[in-house]
């Protein structure tokens, strides 16, 4: 499989995905940055203008979501907030099939952490 994300600014993007989420950095070229992660290539395509949609674009499964989020805050990442889900102080949502937290990069777009239990 290979992921996609628009962003208007590849430097600031690869700064992002390498420096704050560890994403291995394979190339960069005018049209987009490539990363690895696990067996997933993630296209980081630039685009002249886009609006971010207000859904999640990318999401990582993790073992320890608290560990990740602690991580990722320590970065500068913030996490988000939303009026309609009941999550902690920690901004993860429980589910029946795991946590979730969610986070924007620097385009906007929504990404996310989960860690699943069960099933």
């Amino acid at each position: 499989m290979v992921a996609f994300a628009p962003s208007a600014d590849l430097e600031r993007s690869r700064a992002f995905y390498t420096d704050v989420i560890g994403l291995e950095f394979i190339e960069q070229t005018p049209f987009a940055c490539v990363f690895r992660s696990g067996t997933t290539m993630l296209r980081v395509t630039a685009v002249a203008d886009f609006t971010p949609q207000p859904f999640t674009v990318l999401g990582w499964a993790v073992a320890d979501i608290r560990a990740a989020v602690a991580e990722l805050r320590g970065r500068g990442v913030e996490f988000l907030t939303f009026d309609t889900l009941p999550q902690d102080t920690d901004k993860i949502w429980t589910t029946p099939g795991g946590r979730i937290a969610w986070f924007r990069d620097p385009d906007g777009n929504v990404l996310s952490l989960t860690e699943f239990t069960g099933n």
